[in-house]
């Protein structure tokens, strides 16, 4: 199988399926769809982990979490997503003490149709690449990253590159929010 990503320029596709956004009974479940983040305005931050229920991802999960207010103050709505099951998500929230309290939404791709439009599965287990997505509030792919199964990414980098976009300017190596940005 060869993965073709979708990179920088392209239109994030259009999707609806299933998340889970609360551990409490008769509430855990909300169809999140691409054309009701469109139409919020707002920048969209979708981050991807292979599997539920293992040793990496809730470490991400945890930070991305701890940091969910400053996507806010960015105007930027934070998503996680696996190939999991809407069930398998709700189960790991209630079982997982950091997941308890989540802040986003994390959607479910049982089909793995969203997965494999972005050209992220992993060829032998079929599970999501750890990818991060920034979209801009067009729908247009500004950022992208890709990380092997068993490396963590950073959330501050996430939200260092947010911050850069956001400024619409040119910004150089290493750039963080509140310093110069060069002209042109």
């Amino acid at each position: 199988m060869k993965n073709v990503i979708l990179s920088v320029g392209s239109e994030f596709p259009e999707f609806k399926k299933t998340a889970v956004v609360s551990i409490e009974k008769g509430k855990e479940f909300y169809e999140l769809s691409s054309e009701e983040l469109k139409n919020s305005g707002k920048w969209m931050v979708m981050f991807w982990w292979p599997k539920d229920f293992t040793f990496v991802c809730p470490t991400e999960i945890a930070e991305f979490n701890k940091h969910a207010q400053d996507f806010a103050d960015r105007d930027a709505v934070l998503i996680g997503a696996s190939t999991d099951s809407e069930f398998v998500h709700a189960a790991w929230r209630r079982d997982h003490e950091d997941l308890r309290g989540l802040q986003f939404p994390m959607l479910a791709d049982t089909s793995k149709s969203l997965a494999t439009e972005l050209g992220i599965l992993e060829a032998n287990e079929k599970v999501a690449y750890r990818a991060t997505y920034i979209v801009d509030p067009q729908g247009i792919v500004r950022w992208v990253s890709l990380y092997d199964l068993s490396v963590g990414r950073s959330v501050k980098e996430v939200l260092r590159v947010l911050d850069a976009l956001q400024t619409d300017e040119l910004c150089p190596c290493n750039w963080s929010k509140g310093e110069a940005t060069l002209t042109a």
